[in-house]
């Protein structure tokens, strides 16, 4: 193995923590953008509010994508240094961030042209469209910098680099919160620009968040070199990382695809319902933020000790991660259902809205125990070369879970029959990865006695 595979020794506990803590200050950094663009959004009026909710998981859905780019670097990368591969790790890390960005350019020029057919086919309404257009233009021009950002993070996760990470998504963050309130409400005699503000405020965030990323990996044994990419086999890396990649970024865009469904089909209850839900929606992602990142730090982990087959390491790493989302999603729901109207404050003043998401919180709440199992289970899966398994089970979630028991239940229960299918997908979903992992990682257990 390469001296460079750190994570490979040493205590597994300490690894998930010290890769797990700073990660949770990186991405809890980057969820509070979305509060604190919900809370100056917020003082615009319910409209706006409402809008930024249509928006939310076409965000997410994008978010997803580089998410999953991000995996397949990871998992290469890992996996290759694990071997021992230094050089190999090399290529195929500069690889992906070249991907990345050409991603992002074409995900730039489709939003751009599709937003407005994409939003009436959400059931947007012509009080909502031209709020959501103001927003979607300008955001669509930041994409190859959110996805050069993913690109750089999974070549830093891959070599155990959690810090650096977390350093890139507090530098976005920390620009987007200053210019959040300059840029939607104004200051100091400037107007802002509304909702449009938003938009202007994460494009800047995400250049800032890029510039930071790109000197940052200067200082790690991976560095973004045009050498490696002439040295590169193009089509082995692209298969390599595709592999990984193309699954993961379509079982992390699964779950907004449901969200952007359930939108349409709470749209039917009225302002107030969408707007609580996306408001709920919102504070629930800085909740589950600990299991994010854990299951972001999982896949370094899991990938160097499975490509240096220690495969006990790995089983070990997944063990004590799923145990942590079990206490964790069960303790935040307690919190979260019992302080609901507190936390509905923030949102907005609107009896309805304010209603629409305590109650959103008080049904969902229950069911971040196994979500987490399920997101943690996934970056393990994604690690060891195993997408189809990740991609399955999300799949499964959403489409036999989530949006059936949405669909078959709203016309008795309304609004909490949207609420309800999120908490039986998430249930269901933790249940099944579960079981997926067991058997996958027993597998490889019995393999590796017989060897």
């Amino acid at each position: 193995m390469s001296d460079n595979a750190k994570l490979t020794r040493g205590s597994i506990r300490g690894h998930l923590v010290a890769q797990t803590l700073p990660m949770i200050i990186g991405i809890a950094a980057m969820t509070s953008v979305g509060l604190v663009d919900a809370y100056f959004i917020g003082q615009l009026g319910s409209a706006e509010l409402a809008a930024i909710s249509f928006i939310f998981p076409i965000s997410v859905a994008i978010v997803s994508l580089g998410v999953g780019v991000s995996v397949g670097i990871n998992s290469v990368v890992a996996r290759a240094l694990g071997a021992g591969d230094d050089d190999e790790a090399a290529r195929r890390g500069n690889f992906g961030i070249a991907f990345a960005i050409a991603l992002g350019l074409m995900a730039c020029v489709l939003l751009y042209f599709l937003s407005e057919p994409l939003f009436r086919l959400m059931q947007a309404d012509e009080t909502l469209l031209p709020l959501i257009l103001i927003y979607m233009k300008p955001f669509a021009f930041g994409l190859p910098l959110i996805l050069a950002i993913q690109g750089v993070n999974g070549v830093l996760r891959g070599q155990g680099e959690a810090k650096r990470t977390s350093m890139i998504a507090i530098a976005y963050s920390v620009a987007n919160w200053i210019l959040d309130p300059l840029l939607i409400t104004g200051a100091f005699g400037f107007a802002g620009y509304g909702v449009a503000g938003a938009a202007y405020a994460t494009v800047l965030g995400w250049g800032v968040g890029a510039a930071m990323a790109f000197y940052l990996l200067r200082g790690t044994a991976i560095n973004f070199h045009p050498r490696r990419l002439k040295e590169a086999d193009w089509v082995k890396s692209l298969r390599a990382i595709g592999r990984v990649a193309g699954p993961a970024a379509f079982s992390n865009s699964i779950n907004p695809m449901g969200l952007a469904v359930l939108t349409a089909l709470i749209a039917a209850e009225g302002q107030a319902a969408v707007a609580g839900f996306g408001a709920g929606g919102r504070l629930q992602s800085f909740a589950v933020v600990p299991l994010l990142a854990l299951s972001a730090a999982i896949g370094g982990i899991v990938g160097q000790n499975w490509g240096a087959k220690q495969y006990d390491r790995s089983r070990s790493a997944l063990v004590q991660a799923g145990a942590f989302c079990l206490i964790y999603g069960l303790s935040v729901a307690l919190v979260l259902v019992a302080a609901g109207d507190w936390f509905a404050g923030f949102f907005s003043d609107d009896p309805a809205v304010t209603h629409e998401f305590t109650r959103y919180l008080a049904i969902s709440a229950w069911g971040y125990a196994g979500f987490g199992v399920l997101i943690v289970v996934n970056g393990a899966f994604n690690a060891i070369d195993r997408s189809s398994f990740a991609l399955g089970q999300s799949f499964a979630r959403v489409f036999l879970i989530m949006l059936p028991v949405a669909w078959l239940m709203r016309d008795a229960w309304s609004a909490e029959a949207i609420y309800t299918a999120e908490l039986a997908a998430n249930l269901a979903g933790g249940l099944v990865a579960a079981v997926l992992a067991w058997y996958l990682f027993s597998r490889s257990k019995r393999e590796e006695a017989a060897a």
